[in-house]
C-alpha cells in the first residue's frame, strides 16, 4: 500500500538549505546550554572552547520551481500508474482524493485515467467512490459515462448525492426531459430528495415550461420540509417565472424571509421577460435600497427589453457609478440599446473602448450597421481579431448584403460560411439568400434556392421573402407559387393575401384581385 498527496511545489534548494540551517542552529543552542550548565557547577572544570560555526552561505538569485495544480496532478497520476504497474495496491482514499481534485479542477482527462486504474469490483461496492466519479463525469458534460457508472452502482439508493449529480448533469446540458425522468425514478426507488435535489429539478421544469410538473415538485418540497429553504425558494421563483406564472413567482418571492442576490435577480429577470417593465424597475429600486446589486444577466436582460431610451440611460449611469460598464454582457447590451435607438455614435464609442470583445460584441456592432456599407469592414475586422463568426453573424451579414444590393458579397459570404467555417445553413440563412437574389431582381435564382438548394422544407420566412420579391419585380408566375405555399403554411395571415392582390393589381389583373379578396372573406380575414 502506498499513500501520496497532491504536492504543488517540490522541495527546492532553498528548502534544503533552511532544513540544514535549522538543524545546525539547534545543535549550537544545545551546546551553549551544556556549556552554561558546566559553568554553574561548583566543581572546577576546564573551560572548553568550541570552534565558531561557519554559517551556511545563502543561495542568491535562486528562484523556486513552481508547478500549476494541473502539472502537479499530472505528476501524481503518472506515479500512480507506475505504482500499479509494479503491482502496488492503492488505498481507496487516494482514488477518492484524486477524483475530488479532478472535479474541482474540471480535469476530465485525468479523471478518465484514474477511472481506468480503479478495480471494477471496488468501484461497484464503494458508493462514495463511484459517486465522486459520477459527479466528475456529469459536471464535465459526460452524462452517458456518468449514467453508466450510476447503473453499475451497488447501493445507489443510499444517498441522494449520485442522483443529484446526474440530474444536474442533464439539466446543465439542456436535457431537461432526462433530468425530470430521473427525478421521478428517484421517487419510485424510495430515495429521499434533499435541498440540492429540488433546485436542479425545478430548473428542468422551467427549461421546458412544464408548470404542472413544477407544481407537483413544489408540493413535494413542502412534504419534504424544505418549504422555507432559501435555496429551494429561489429555484421556485425562477421556475414559476419561466413557466409564465409571474403571480405565483411573486407569491413565493414574498415568502422568502432572508432574500439574497439570487432571489432578487430571479424576480427581476422574471418581470423583464414578461414585459412588466414598471414592476421590474420597482424591483430594481428595492434591490438598491436593500443594498443588493443586480447581476450582469439581469441588467443585460432589462436593457435589451426597455422600449424607451430614458430608463436605459439611467441604468447606464448607475452601471458607470458601480464600475460595471466594461462587464462583457452589459457592454454588449448597451451597444444593442444605442444602435436600436439610432445612437450609432455611442454604440461605436462603446465598442471601440471595450477592453475585450466576444462574438456577441461583434454581432451587436455588425447588426447595428446592417443597413450601412461599413458592415463589411466590421466583418473583416472581426476575422482579423481572430474571433470566429457564428450562425448569427452570417444571418446579419447576408441580410445586410440583401438590403445593400451586394449580391456578389452575399454569395462570397454564404460560401465562406459553408466552406471555411463549416456552418450548416438554417431557415434564416436561406431566407436571406432568397431575399438577396429577390431584391436584386434575380427571381429565378431566388426560387432555385428553395427548390434546388434547401435540404428541408421551406418555411414562411423563405416563401414570404420570395413573394415580396415578386411584388417588387412584378413576377406573377412565381408569385402565385409562393402565395399558394404561404396560404397553406399561414392560412390566417392576411398580409400574404394582400401581397398577392397587389401583385395582380400592378399588372392590371383586377379579376384575380377580386378572386383573392373573396378568398379572404370566406376565411374571415376581410375586415
Amino acid at each position: 500500500m502506498i499513500t501520496t498527496s497532491l504536492q504543488l511545489q517540490p522541495l527546492t534548494v532553498q528548502t534544503t538549505f533552511w532544513t540544514l540551517y535549522c538543524s545546525s542552529k539547534s545543535k549550537k543552542i544545545k551546546k551553549q546550554k551544556q556549556n552554561n550548565q558546566n559553568k554553574n557547577k561548583n566543581t572546577t572544570t576546564n573551560i572548553i572552547s568550541f570552534p565558531k560555526p561557519t554559517p551556511t552561505p545563502l543561495l542568491i538569485n535562486q528562484k523556486p520551481y513552481t508547478q500549476t495544480k494541473t502539472q502537479a496532478l499530472d505528476a501524481v497520476v503518472n506515479d500512480l500508474e507506475a505504482s500499479i504497474e509494479r503491482g502496488i495496491k492503492i488505498d481507496t482514499e487516494i482514488f477518492s482524493s484524486l477524483l475530488e481534485t479532478c472535479y474541482h479542477l474540471q480535469a476530465i482527462d485525468y479523471g478518465i485515467r484514474i477511472h481506468r486504474l480503479i478495480p471494477t469490483n471496488l468501484l461497484r461496492k464503494n458508493v462514495g467512490l463511484s459517486s465522486k466519479l459520477l459527479r466528475l463525469y456529469a459536471s464535465c458534460g459526460h452524462v452517458d459515462k456518468a449514467h453508466q457508472v450510476f447503473d453499475e452502482m451497488y447501493k445507489r439508493d443510499a444517498s441522494a448525492f449520485p442522483w443529484n449529480s446526474l440530474v444536474s448533469g442533464y439539466a446543465e446540458l439542456g436535457l431537461y426531459e432526462d433530468a425530470i425522468a430521473l427525478y421521478f425514478q428517484m421517487e419510485e426507488e424510495g430515495v429521499e430528495p434533499d435541498m440540492y435535489t429540488f433546485p436542479r429539478v425545478l430548473k428542468a421544469c422551467g427549461g421546458l415550461g412544464l408548470i404542472q410538473v413544477g407544481e407537483e415538485v413544489h408540493r413535494h418540497v413542502v412534504r419534504s420540509g424544505f418549504a422555507n429553504d432559501g435555496f429551494v425558494l429561489n429555484a421556485l421563483v425562477d421556475m414559476y417565472a419561466k413557466c409564465g406564472d409571474i403571480v405565483k413567482a411573486r407569491k413565493v418571492f414574498d415568502k422568502i424571509t432572508f432574500r439574497d442576490s439570487v432571489s432578487w435577480n430571479a424576480m427581476l429577470t422574471g418581470y423583464v421577460r414578461h414585459g412588466l417593465l414598471v414592476e421590474a424597475l420597482d424591483i430594481f429600486g428595492q434591490m438598491l435600497q436593500e443594498e443588493y446589486e443586480p447581476d450582469s444577466v439581469a441588467i443585460s436582460t432589462m436593457l435589451t427589453s426597455l422600449s424607451s431610451l430614458k430608463p436605459a440611460l439611467q441604468i447606464h449611469a448607475w452601471v458607470l457609478r458601480q464600475g460595471f460598464e466594461w462587464n462583457l454582457s452589459i457592454a454588449n447590451s448597451l451597444i444593442g440599446v444605442y444602435s436600436n435607438r439610432g445612437k450609432l455614435d455611442r454604440a461605436r464609442w462603446l465598442f471601440k473602448h471595450m477592453p475585450e470583445r466576444d462574438v456577441v460584441s461583434w454581432n451587436s456592432i455588425i447588426s447595428a450597421h446592417s443597413r450601412l456599407p461599413e458592415v463589411l469592414t466590421f466583418f473583416e475586422q472581426m476575422e482579423d481579431a481572430g474571433t470566429v463568426p457564428d450562425s448569427i453573424t452570417f444571418v446579419s451579414m447576408l441580410s445586410a448584403c440583401a438590403h445593400l444590393g451586394l449580391v456578389k458579397d452575399g454569395q462570397r459570404l454564404y460560401s465562406m460560411m459553408r466552406g471555411k467555417y463549416r456552418i450548416n445553413p438554417v431557415m434564416e440563412h436561406y431566407a436571406c439568400m432568397v431575399n438577396l437574389y429577390g431584391r436584386a431582381g434575380l427571381i429565378k435564382e431566388a426560387y432555385a434556392v428553395i427548390v434546388e438548394t434547401m435540404e428541408f422544407e421551406a418555411g414562411p420566412t423563405v416563401w414570404g421573402a420570395l413573394l415580396y420579391a415578386c411584388l417588387l419585380h412584378r413576377n406573377v408566375d412565381i408569385g402565385e407559387i409562393a402565395a399558394e405555399k404561404l396560404f397553406e403554411l399561414e392560412p390566417d395571415n392576411e398580409h400574404n393575401f394582400e401581397l398577392l392582390m397587389n401583385i395582380y393589381s400592378n399588372v392590371g389583373r383586377l379579376e384575380d384581385v377580386e378572386r383573392v379578396r373573396m378568398m379572404m372573406v370566406e376565411r374571415g380575414l376581410d375586415s
